[in-house]
């Protein structure tokens, strides 16, 4: 990558996605110039194969062609709106791959993935142990953690339901880890 491709403003790309909007096939040219090789890393990232992400590439500035005129300057970056474009197509392409065929004599001998008896009886004895540390915290830090880590929740929903401000949430997180940390690490 050139010092030029480096140092890209987002005026100088945003004037060149509007003049691409225009029908300007060398401001186009430019924009492909400045930014196909770090847009090419965004399919290859996704691809994992050269030919099918250069391949990608060129479907994606066909779109930035037409869809330039799409562009909202303060919505999104000029990098962003066209790194989502490049990415969006690089993952059609994965799913239009479909699932690949494998036969049926490469699993034949397919060991059981379930966990054994003892596996079981040891993370059974894991959740006791976390269970009893939990029951250790403070009834609303261990019902944020219970219901961040193990109910899904954002810290936002977190905060929102136990009418807390975000901060503290996070700080009852990490202070609560660290007391889990300690005792899980005392009971072994």
């Amino acid at each position: 990558m050139t010092e030029a491709q480096r140092n890209i403003s987002a005026d100088t790309l945003e004037f060149l996605i509007g003049r691409t909007a225009l029908g300007d096939k060398k401001s186009f040219s430019e924009l492909y110039s400045l930014m196909a090789p770090k847009l090419f890393g965004v399919c290859y990232r996704i691809l994992r194969d050269k030919q099918e992400a250069e391949d990608v590439l060129q479907d994606a500035f066909v779109k930035i062609w037409q869809k330039s005129d799409r562009y909202a300057m303060g919505r999104a970056t000029p990098v962003a709106w066209l790194s989502t474009i490049v990415r969006n197509q690089a993952i059609d392409r994965v799913r239009a791959r479909g699932k690949p065929t494998e036969q049926i004599d490469e699993h034949f001998e397919m060991a059981d993935a379930s966990p054994t008896p003892e596996q079981q009886t040891m993370s059974g004895q894991v959740a006791k142990q976390i269970d009893l540390c939990l029951e250790q915290l403070k009834q609303d830090h261990a019902q944020c953690v219970r219901r961040t880590y193990l109910g899904g929740w954002s810290y936002q929903q977190a905060a929102d339901e136990l009418k807390v401000p975000i901060n503290t949430v996070k700080t009852w997180i990490r202070r609560s880890l660290l007391s889990l940390k300690e005792c899980l690490g005392n009971e072994q």
